[in-house]
């Protein structure tokens, strides 16, 4: 099929090469314009799959906007069969999803109506879920409210981290997409609509929600630092500086909130404990609890902020 792909970061890389590789012919791919970067941020950076599709050969374009008839005209000259949509930027107007011949497929990181929006990986995790999946959708004017063709289920483990789902999630979503691609030149995709009960919506994250909250039950604040996990990092101030918090593990132990019960880095929450497993101080690498503790004065009975 002729095939209109559109997305920006790593995450929807797999997803193009997967469909070159399953042979249909990529016509056009939409992404996000070059961003400042490298030594000063002099340099002009493409995104991810801005230099996927420029190894494959495949022309590139970056519009500010899709909602200018210019716009929507140049979209409609591709004569595509369908675009695909795999974290884009940016909004499609009803004018380009009305071009392809079949319409316009998402593919969603979520098992929806759960998660729509911006951030359903991390909200899964951060919301203690222990199941989410890839959703291929038909793409309407809603926010990710379009019928669903395909769906794949996965679990999430109890210490997994947004980073680990998101380079699972990845792959199956992109097996998952060629296999929708497959079944919608054969007639054969259907799509159900979405039930109207279990919304919920992944707001963007904000950095005010990163600060770990050591007063609520250890295992929130477990969900916590692993659904932010490598980015944006949850964090807790010591001296004035920020401690990301990469890795943790529950732990059976009680005390004041937020204060240290061993030398070890395991911190007392509102209920239960944490064990700090692997952190990164502002400028430096991140590394394991034991080595940053032999360059860092922590002593039981400590607080964290």
């Amino acid at each position: 099929m002729r095939v209109v792909f559109m997305g920006t970061p790593g995450f929807s890389v797999p997803t193009l090469a997967e469909i070159v590789g399953r042979g249909h012919e990529v016509v056009a791919v939409y992404t996000r314009a070059p961003a400042p970067g490298g030594r000063r941020g002099l340099d002009r950076v493409p995104s991810p799959v801005q230099a996927a599709a420029e190894r494959f050969g495949l022309p590139v374009f970056h519009p500010a906007s899709l909602r200018t008839p210019e716009a929507a005209a140049a979209f409609a000259a591709h004569e595509a069969d369908v675009a695909v949509v795999v974290a884009y930027g940016l909004i499609l107007p009803p004018a380009i999803l009305a071009a392809p011949r079949l319409g316009c497929l998402n593919l969603h990181a979520s098992l929806l109506p759960r998660w729509r929006g911006a951030a359903p990986i991390q909200r899964a995790i951060m919301a203690g879920d222990r199941e989410t999946g890839v959703a291929v959708m038909q793409m309407e004017a809603g926010l990710d409210t379009g019928p669903v063709g395909l769906i794949e289920r996965v679990g999430i483990e109890p210490d997994m981290t947004a980073g680990e789902l998101h380079d699972r999630l990845m792959i199956i979503g992109a097996d998952l997409m060629a296999r929708a691609l497959s079944a919608l030149d054969r007639g054969g995709l259907v799509f159900t609509p979405q039930p109207e009960v279990g919304v919920a919506y992944a707001a963007k994250l904000d950095k005010a929600e990163t600060r770990i909250d050591w007063s609520r039950p250890a295992q929130e604040v477990h969900d916590h630092i692993r659904g932010l996990s490598p980015f944006p990092g949850a964090w807790f101030d010591l001296d004035g500086a920020r401690v990301k918090v990469l890795r943790s593990a529950q732990a059976q132990a009680h005390g004041e909130p937020g204060m240290l019960i061993d030398d070890g880095l395991t911190v007392a929450c509102g209920a239960g404990a944490v064990r700090l497993v692997e952190v990164q101080k502002a400028g430096a690498r991140a590394m394991p609890a034991g080595e940053f503790l032999r360059g860092t004065a922590l002593l039981k009975g400590m607080r964290l902020g």
